[in-house]
């Protein structure tokens, strides 16, 4: 299996931010990233606090996962401007593999 370098990005905020929707705006439109993933918790920890939900609550502040990869220079892009939109420290990366075409 061929493989290519990438680097992998998770952003950390809440519902109640209200960056979600400019953060894939801005990832989709302008840093044109290949595809993202936003994933909403069951339950969180963080510097605001226990964010919880349960069959009886509908909270509108859980948590979100926004995920995506790309090459290292088009992330490396990205990162500039999302590190003026998030929190410092809410933002993680790392470098991964990912399969190629052969």
């Amino acid at each position: 299996m061929k493989v290519i370098q990438v680097t992998m990005v998770r952003i950390y905020i809440t519902e109640s931010s209200k960056l979600l929707k400019p953060i894939i705006q801005y990832l989709q439109e302008e840093a044109k990233v290949r595809g993202i993933s936003v994933f909403r918790a069951v339950s969180g920890y963080g510097e605001t606090g226990a964010h919880l939900s349960s069959f009886m609550d509908l909270s509108l502040d859980l948590p979100l996962a926004i995920e995506f990869f790309d090459h290292p220079e088009q992330v490396k892009l990205a990162l500039e401007k999302l590190s003026t939109m998030v929190k410092p420290e809410h933002v993680v990366f790392w470098d991964a593999r990912a399969n190629d075409i052969e």
